[in-house]
């Protein structure tokens, strides 16, 4: 199996392990009155299962991003690409031309 398969399916699993943990703190600490809403209806488990699904796809989705932004490459390079540079500041000189009479600012003497 290809490395990158390897690696989506271990952290989906690590987020659906989380998402199921979190539910199941959200039922033990009865948060929103949901152990009671759960425990009473004909339809709690499938609330339950359809809250930890969703609750897996987001986690999963993070823990997979987490783990593709840790990894690193094996080169030695410094980091970052080839450092082109585009447009090389160059300072130019503007000849202005400079009056005799000496006026303060905003033409006051």
């Amino acid at each position: 199996m290809p490395k990158l398969i390897r690696l989506y399916i271990i952290n989906v699993a690590i987020g659906f392990g989380i998402a199921a943990a979190f539910v199941g703190m959200l039922l033990w600490f009865d948060i929103a009155n949901l152990w009671h809403l759960v425990s009473t209806s004909d339809k709690g488990i499938l609330a339950v299962l359809i809250l930890w699904i969703s609750n897996g796809i987001i986690f999963a989705g993070v823990q997979f991003g987490i783990a593709v932004m840790r990894l690193k490459d094996d080169d030695d390079s410094p980091g970052g690409g080839l450092r082109q540079h585009v447009m090389r500041r160059e300072h130019a000189t503007i000849p202005v031309p400079a009056e005799d009479d000496k006026t303060a600012l905003f033409g006051k003497h």
